[in-house]
């Protein structure tokens, strides 16, 4: 039974995504994860085949499709087998590029969004900070005025894409006085003298995306580089967050489930005491417990995006979705990685996507920004706040 976002051509859409993934990236995931860095013609080969612009208006080279297209996306990419290469394709598509989109000129989409949309440029997000992660406030990066143009200081990390990206879409301070209403987003040129990457990252999962941690000394940008409104970064970076987030929680919930499809067929051929491990009580209520609450994942992270789709901005809704699934892949992969014992210890494909699914509860806003936000909007407010 098809959810109500989907439609037979979303399921279409599918299976061709799937044949995709299986046969062009899949056999290539270990050899990306022990180079830990996935090949640059991925990106291309996905524009070409319209897989990077979903969501897009066709007159920027997009598909015209909608959030059911893009979630469909994300759950197939989980069958790649590394968990970094669906992350960049996500921060190309469904991360960097939608504000371009929504708050940018027609200009900067010619100019930014249409060889993203290509694969032709790559794209990274930059949000974090050595001292600002979930904590989006803090941000010091600055962006002043100098006559006709900007001056850009300040340091970004954790940056997905950051060290093969042909552009970065940066979150600054113009104003700091100012406080929520001081920031300010801006298209950002990675070939402009002052920008550097100072380090590719060593990360526990992910490892086949580059993270980088980036510099920006005397950046000099035109004015028509600012991203919308002077003063409504904070605003607009916000609205960015509901996407990754919802994105995120869709590719690793599929990830889950083909991680418990995958370990129910190792129960059933691994014997131990005479019988196959998956016959055992203990086991098989571990397996009920984990479909049932994978598919409890599922349905309010579909509700979510048919909500959005429909034209609401369910924040709550959103940041419940990404808390309780990351609690569940959690527990999930936990649970799969100990069903295979010493082989699930072993590096292979079980103890990659549980070091991959980690990033859930932390990436986009860690699960304590989630309890507060959804907290507040219930109207629960603490003393201080």
């Amino acid at each position: 039974m098809l959810h109500p976002l989907f439609t037979p051509e979303h399921e279409e859409f599918r299976a061709f995504a799937r044949k995709f993934v299986e046969t062009e990236l899949a056999p290539h995931a270990a050899e990306w994860e022990r180079d830990e860095y996935f090949a640059d013609w991925v990106f291309k080969r996905m524009g070409d085949l319209g897989l990077l612009g979903l969501r897009y208006p066709p007159e920027y080279g997009g598909q015209g499709g909608d959030w059911g297209h893009a979630v469909v996306l994300a759950e197939e990419m989980a069958r790649c087998g590394s968990g970094g290469v669906g992350m960049a394709v996500a921060v190309q598509s469904e991360m960097a590029t939608p504000p371009i989109l929504k708050f940018g000129t027609e200009d900067q989409k010619r100019r930014y969004l249409v060889p993203a949309i290509r694969g032709e440029k790559v794209a990274c997000l930059g949000i974090t900070e050595p001292g600002a992660g979930s904590d989006v406030a803090s941000i010091e990066t600055t962006a002043t005025r100098d006559g006709e143009e900007w001056v850009v200081n300040g340091r970004k990390t954790f940056i997905t894409n950051g060290v093969r990206a042909d552009f970065c879409v940066l979150v600054t301070r113009t104003d700091k006085p100012a406080g929520y209403e001081g920031f300010s987003l801006f298209l950002v040129d990675t070939s402009l003298p002052g920008f550097a990457v100072s380090r590719k990252l060593d990360k526990l999962g992910m490892r086949s995306s580059d993270t980088a941690e980036l510099v920006l000394d005397d950046v000099r940008l035109p004015a028509e580089a600012l991203l919308g409104e002077d003063g409504k970064g904070f605003v607009q970076i916000m609205w960015e967050l509901q996407g990754e987030r919802l994105i995120g929680v869709a590719g690793a919930v599929a990830g889950a489930r083909l991680a418990v499809e995958r370990t129910l067929e190792y129960a059933k051929e691994r014997h131990a005491f005479g019988r196959p491990i998956g016959s055992f009580q203990v086991n098989r209520h571990k397996f009920a417990e984990m479909a049932t609450e994978l598919e409890a994942a599922r349905q309010l992270t579909y509700d979510t995006a048919l909500a959005w789709e429909r034209g609401e901005y369910p924040v709550k809704e959103i940041s419940m979705a990404k808390l309780f699934s990351g609690i569940v892949v959690d527990r999930v992969m936990n649970t799969c990685l100990q069903l295979h014992g010493a082989y699930g210890y072993a590096a292979g494909w079980v103890e990659r996507a549980w070091r991959d699914s980690r990033l859930l509860r932390i990436g986009g806003g860690t699960d304590e920004i989630m309890r507060e936000i959804v907290s507040r909007a219930m109207g629960v407010v603490g003393g201080r706040d």
